[in-house]
């Protein structure tokens, strides 16, 4: 059984929808973020360590908001998202400002990750289920090849916003196995939950229950290896997109499969998502997290 498990938070995207830095937007009754429930969850489930990936320039503020808050209760790490990692013989444009992608971003924490990791996005409020579901899984994780990684799974019905379309993996499940993940914007329109394929493939209609990622992903770091593998392949394939293609994990996961390097089991949740997709959805987290708040399920002041 493993020991140590981290949690590894994803915060340098740029919440361009959003409109501004959205992980340090005041969410609890004292101003927590969503990140503070985050880690307050991950603390609870049994997570001994926490890595934030985000933006150098964003170093100071991270550290004096979010990181002084939670720094006495679990040891943290920060890792920086820049293009110094890239294979030779690439070289990404000096013009380009968003990050590489989510694979890229797990590639950039990988001195400082030594053991079981969970990757979550610092803008999404997961609930205790989840943590409680992923802390056990990593515990037991298998460091054989074929690898064995996880994925959380939420109901679509507990993952989407009254205002507007949202980014999700819409899974094929067998025998608890992740098998297929169409990546969509998924919205509900007239009573019906309707996924539009990103790639350009046809809509289609999802069931209440169906099941989808949330990028809540649960790692051995034999992953950090496989990455490296794959990125001079992206790169090469995009090599005339290099201002915009990105390196996504859902992609190099798939992969992992196709090459029989791991399998993903997908951990069912019920857990209900909130989220800030755009800037209309504030209240409405705001609202769900007063209420969790009054039913016990966090205290008025997480950190006291």
């Amino acid at each position: 059984m493993n020991k140590d498990i981290t949690l590894m938070i994803l915060a340098a995207g740029m919440g361009s929808r959003f409109g501004g830095l959205k992980q340090i937007e005041p969410m609890g009754p004292n101003d927590e973020f969503i990140i503070d429930y985050s880690v307050y969850d991950a603390i609870r489930a049994g997570f001994n360590k926490i890595v934030f990936l985000i933006k150098e320039e964003n170093y100071q503020v991270f550290k004096e908001t979010i990181g002084k808050r939670v720094e006495p209760h679990i040891k943290v790490e920060y890792c920086f998202q820049k293009n110094n990692n890239i294979p030779d013989g690439y070289k990404i444009p000096e013009t380009r400002e968003k990050p590489l992608g989510t694979a890229h971003a797990i590639l950039c924490c990988r001195d400082k990750v030594k053991e079981p990791f969970m990757m979550i996005n610092a803008d999404d409020f997961y609930g205790r289920d989840a943590y409680i579901k992923a802390s056990e899984f990593l515990k037991n994780i298998k460091n054989e090849k074929p690898y064995q990684y996880g994925m959380v799974g939420y109901l679509v019905k507990n993952t989407i916003t009254e205002n507007g379309a949202v980014k999700r993996g819409v899974c094929e499940v067998k025998n608890n196995k992740l098998i297929k993940l169409i990546e969509s914007s998924v919205e509900r329109v007239n009573d019906k939950i309707i996924a539009k394929p990103l790639n350009g493939e046809s809509s289609f209609e999802v069931e209440e229950d169906d099941t989808v990622s949330m990028n809540m992903l649960l790692f051995s770091p034999s992953i950090f290896d496989y990455i490296e593998k794959q990125f001079p392949k992206f790169l090469e394939e995009n090599k005339n997109n290099l201002e915009e293609c990105e390196f996504l994990i859902p992609d190099v996961l798939f992969d992992s499969i196709k090459d029989d390097y791991a399998t993903v089991d997908v951990l069912k949740t019920t857990a209900t998502w909130y989220g800030v997709t755009y800037k209309e959805d504030k209240d409405s987290v705001k609202d769900a997290i007063k209420n969790l708040v009054s039913s016990g399920e966090y205290k008025n002041n997480l950190w006291d």
